[in-house]
């Protein structure tokens, strides 16, 4: 684990390990929303300057994973390499039914330049708010009818500006069953997803 762990004051025998749903809802959108969050734990951090072997320390680290909330940005160069988007978004459903309460896009790290880098097993899960579920919530708070309150009413919450971040390796020597969904397998087995084409 890393340093930022020696700051997490969890009871002895529990330990930092969320669900997709627990990182939008809990995390993300309470970040967004400008709400406390207990425990505050996932340090923010621009993830770009940074390869994924270098983010022990730097990122709230748990059994090889590494959380972080960063800003959404384009430019997913390193110095040694590349994240290289997949192209498949899964949806974040949240428990209490159907609705999407957010999208997980997937990435892997290339080591080199653009774009005849060397794939390497670093996995990234960028985890975005959906734009529903941060209307829903901002028309919640502004329930008051007062005129005065009317006039300051809350602007809609820019989802845009924050995604929350979970940085793996995956071993070569294991399957992979315990750590990754059916969905990540399927995604991380296809190399070039330019020359598939998926249904609508």
């Amino acid at each position: 684990m890393g340093d930022h762990n020696n700051n997490v004051n969890l009871p002895p025998g529990f330990r930092f390990c969320p669900t997709d749903e627990e990182l939008v809802v809990h995390f993300l959108h309470r970040k967004v929303a400008l709400l406390p969050c207990h425990p505050d734990v996932i340090p923010d951090l621009d993830l770009y300057p940074y390869d994924p072997w270098e983010l022990d320390g730097k990122a709230l680290g748990e059994d090889n994973k590494w959380y972080f909330y960063s800003r959404k940005t384009q430019n997913r160069v390193t110095s040694n390499g590349y994240w290289k988007p997949l192209g498949v978004e899964e949806a974040v459903i949240g428990r209490s039914g159907n609705k999407k309460v957010g999208t997980k896009k997937y990435l892997v790290f290339y080591v080199g330049e653009a774009p005849s880098g060397l794939k390497t097993n670093w996995t990234l899960h960028e985890f975005h708010l959906s734009d529903s579920s941060s209307t829903a919530n901002s028309s919640t708070s502004s329930s008051s009818s007062s005129r005065s309150s009317k006039r300051r009413a809350p602007k809609k919450t820019d989802t845009s500006k924050w995604v929350v971040c979970r940085v793996y390796e995956r071993d070569e020597d294991d399957d992979g069953a315990a750590e990754l969904s059916c969905l990540d397998e399927v995604f991380l087995s296809l190399d070039d997803l330019d020359e598939i084409s998926l249904p609508n």
